[in-house]
């Protein structure tokens, strides 16, 4: 890449984080979740259109589509490229500054007079060196989650559009809200955006490609208790906030402090109450599926123990399926993955396939019909303050969009 794309994707990217889009689980029922987030995808919307890009349109819900015509009168297969608009509600996304570490040296990162980031803490940041790093000011994320993907897609098609001698079919972007709160996908629409297949870039470290992800459950757990005096409670009190730590410990050995790669979790993610009742709110994970169906039966196996074990009826649980391992989608269609492992290899020299411990739009989609595989935008330690993404990262995420697209259209 150019210095002068270089350039453009960089004052791109910096632009869009300084715009507050941070999703909120209490604005869960409403899309977007916060009104704010339809700030950027106004931006997008006219900024496409700037660019030429056809079939542009926002619709009432935030979600911003567009189209890069074909530049060839072959059939080559119709691909979108997907990112999210939002940011994570775990840490403030108001008034980010970001500044552009140059040559990174490999020491620690001072942010501000507070707060600094120590690579013995974030040892990823070795895997830097002598590259040029985007990072906050220590008072909010950085965004790069998704916002890199965002300007990587958006630079990628003013590449195509100033490279004419590299042929590719009709290319469909997108950009949706709510992703952090795990509502992207809900009123996509896959018929509207017409493609065969697609990629959201969404990842996280340079070369890596994901299609495989956790299979996901929400659980509540509400524990009835039974108040009496504490000087008279012998044999008559139920401590509904006691029920609910045995619960806890009796789940404690797979959380996600304690598991990595493959293995699966329960993660306590909310608990509250007093004597009379309590809750407990947990996310469930497995990248198996038939594991995963084991991990719901044991929580209800659990209260049923406890239930047993008091006499009555005390706990009870109610389970909500989220999403699907997009492998499922995914198995029978090798060409979708084979493509982006040859592109992601042409860009960065390498493809590390990692599984997904976590969820992404991608997930939803493939079982919504668009087969759509996780590929990497740059940015590490998401949803804090010490998030970075390094320039040369977001270059070659760029030139594997890029890639597909000329590589979807030699394989047609």
């Amino acid at each position: 890449m150019n210095e002068t794309y270089r350039n453009e994707l960089v004052e791109r990217f910096l632009s869009y984080v300084k715009i507050d889009t941070q999703s909120s689980e209490e604005g869960e029922g409403r899309c977007p979740s916060t009104d704010k987030q339809l700030q950027l995808a106004r931006h997008l919307t006219e900024e496409l259109k700037t660019l030429r890009l056809e079939e542009v349109e926002m619709d009432q819900h935030g979600y911003v589509y567009a189209t890069l015509p074909a530049n060839t009168k072959r059939n080559i297969p119709t691909i979108g490229f997907i990112a999210h608009i939002d940011t994570s509600p775990d840490c403030s996304a108001t008034n980010v500054r970001p500044r552009i570490i140059e040559a990174y040296d490999g020491s620690d990162i001072q942010l501000n007079s507070e707060v600094t980031t120590h690579v013995s803490l974030f040892p990823e940041l070795k895997q830097h060196i002598g590259e040029d790093l985007i990072v906050t000011d220590g008072t909010t994320l950085l965004g790069a989650d998704d916002k890199a993907g965002i300007a990587e897609i958006v630079t990628a098609m003013t590449y195509l559009m100033g490279h004419p001698e590299i042929e590719h079919g009709k290319v469909r972007v997108a950009f949706n809200p709510d992703e952090e709160i795990g509502m992207g996908a809900h009123l996509f629409d896959v018929e509207r955006f017409g493609c065969q297949w697609a990629y959201t870039m969404d990842g996280s470290e340079v070369g890596e490609l994901e299609y495989e992800n956790f299979n996901a459950a929400s659980a509540k757990v509400v524990i009835k208790g039974r108040n009496v005096h504490p000087g008279y409670a012998k044999g008559k009190m139920i401590n509904a906030c006691i029920v609910a730590h045995e619960i806890v410990e009796m789940l404690k050995a797979e959380r996600p402090e304690t598991t990595e790669g493959y293995e699966g979790f329960f993660h306590l993610t909310n608990m509250a109450g007093n004597v009379e009742e309590a809750t407990l709110s947990f996310i469930i994970r497995d990248h198996d599926r038939t594991r995963f169906e084991e991990r719901k039966d044991r929580l209800q196996q659990v209260a049923a123990t406890l239930n047993d074990t008091y006499g009555e009826t005390i706990a009870t649980v109610s389970i909500k399926d989220q999403y699907y391992n997009m492998l499922e989608q995914l198995r029978d269609k090798p060409h979708i993955t084979a493509i982006a492992q040859e592109a992601i290899k042409e860009a960065c020299g390498f493809c590390t396939i990692v599984p997904i411990r976590g969820g992404t739009d991608g997930a939803q989609l493939s079982f919504k019909g668009l087969p759509c595989p996780n590929i990497f935008a740059g940015g590490l330690n998401f949803h804090g303050r010490h998030e970075f993404v390094p320039i040369q990262s977001m270059e070659k995420a760029t030139m594997t969009i890029v890639n597909i697209c000329r590589i979807t259209a030699s394989q047609s």
